[in-house]
Formats: structure tokens, sequence, C-alpha cells
């Protein structure tokens, strides 16, 4: 770091610097930019940087850090970004600010796909700020929404809890498709939701999340998430198959928890 400014003047050094020691993945920060960049030159001074990257000849995970600002999402790609912030820092304030940056993803699906991914910050499991269903709901939401998995926690000290929610297989095998599809909300009632997100299998991927202070039933309608059925359901996250339905499938979602299924279409 060379004070405020950062790598500005610099980029060329920087970068390969970073390539020299072997760096897979840089967050471009965009903090105190504004002290030497003029708000319009944004989207020049991230290429700047990318171009840096690209001279080097070591490829780079290019994380643009900018907090949602200028509409990133529309223009992140262009400039060579892998992934941006659509948002703020999601510091460690619990559930709401997560159900903020999280369902505040609706209608940004389409800037999203292989190689560019809307950044939602990092996961808030293991630093105490969540309970159980609420670690829980935030590993589907992230992973339903494609979204970018960055562990928030001291990984030198956590328990096998925390682990097992990191790395549940099934989940993250819907955060890394290789369709690149993020998710989107199909329904929505209350405090209930429902989001859709389409595999490369061509299966779908539902979760419903209950926003609301107490366990509520409710009823995923095949026809409302795109499928037909007869279809297969499987609980991703308990890694088990719940048998086959002919239009839908009723369940129940705790307090500020989530529910996630597969939905394949078939007997």
């Amino acid at each position: 770091m060379r004070g405020v400014r950062s790598s500005y003047g610099h980029e060329e050094q920087d970068a390969q610097t970073y390539a020299d020691w072997g760096v897979d993945f840089l967050k471009y920060d965009w903090c105190s930019a504004s002290q030497v960049y003029k708000g319009d030159e944004m989207q020049a001074a991230y290429r700047k940087m990318h171009d840096a990257i690209q001279r080097t000849g070591r490829p780079m995970v290019y994380s643009l850090c900018q907090y949602g600002l200028e509409a990133v999402w529309q223009w992140g790609a262009s400039v060579g970004g892998n992934m941006w912030r659509t948002a703020d820092d999601i510091g460690g304030d619990g559930y709401a600010r997560v159900m903020v940056f999280g369902f505040g993803q609706d209608g940004l699906q389409k800037y999203a796909g292989p190689g560019h991914w809307n950044d939602l910050d990092i996961l808030q499991i293991g630093i105490g700020k969540l309970d159980a269903d609420e670690e829980k709901t935030q590993m589907r939401l992230w992973c339903i929404l494609a979204a970018p998995l960055l562990a928030g926690n001291d990984l030198t000290h956590m328990s096998p809890t925390t682990l097992a929610l990191l790395t549940n297989a099934d989940v993250i095998a819907v955060d890394q498709d290789s369709a690149g599809v993020q998710g989107h909300r199909v329904w929505n009632e209350g405090p209930l939701e429902i989001w859709v997100k389409p595999l490369a299998d061509g299966s779908k991927v539902v979760a419903v999340f209950n926003r609301g202070q107490s366990e509520l039933p409710v009823t995923v309608r095949f026809a409302d998430v795109g499928a037909r059925g007869p279809a297969r359901i499987r609980d991703l996250w308990e890694g088990k198959d719940l048998g086959t339905f002919a239009n839908g499938f009723a369940t129940s979602v705790h307090k500020h928890g989530a529910v996630m299924l597969k939905v394949t279409e078939g007997n």
C-alpha cells in the first residue's frame, strides 16, 4: 500500500508484483479512489488494472470492489471484471443485512454468467452473528444466486458445524453449476419467497425462504417454478431423495429458515 493512493500510477508495477508472487485472485478496492479519480473515471481505472494484469501473462480472478457504485453490474464484465460487488460491505450486522443484500439481487441475473458474477460480499457463517437456521439460509441464498463463496470466519478456528455448512457438496454444486445461471424470484406471499435456478442438466433448484417470525407452511407448485409433473424431489441440504410428486410439494420452513430442493421432471 502507498497511503490512500495504493496502486494509482503504479498499476503495471503492482500487477507484475502480484504475478511474481503467484497471486490467483486480485480484489481491487475503490477505497479513497475518489481522492485521485473523478466519478466518471471509475470504469477506466478498473480497465487500466485489468490490462496491466493481462500483460503479466498470469491469469488472475479480477474482483471489482466498488460497493455497487455506478451500477457496476452493467459494465463490470466489459472492463475485465470476473466479479463485482453489488452493494456495500455486508459487515457483521446479522440476518437483516444478509437478507437485504441477498434478496436485492433479483433483476440482476441477466448480468451474471460464466466468468462474470454478481458479488454479494462474504459469508457470515461461523462469526456469531447468525443463528443456525440463518447461517443455512445465507448459504442456500448465495448458492442459488451463483454468488462467489468467500468465507468470512477464521478458518484456523472453526467448529465441525461451521465446516459442514461451508462444505456441503450438494449445495455448493448449485452455486458452481456449469450453466452459470443466477437464480431469480418467482413467487412471494408475505414473508415467504420462492426462488428458482435452472441447472445444466435440465433440472431446477428451488429455494423457499421464510423471512417471518414463526415456522410457516408453503407449497411449491411446479407450474410456478417452470416444471411439469410428475417430478422427483431431492432435499439438497439433507442429501435425501423425497420421492415423486404430481403437481407440487408441500413443506414447512423455520423462522428465518430456508428449504432447497432439486426438481427433476419425470418419474
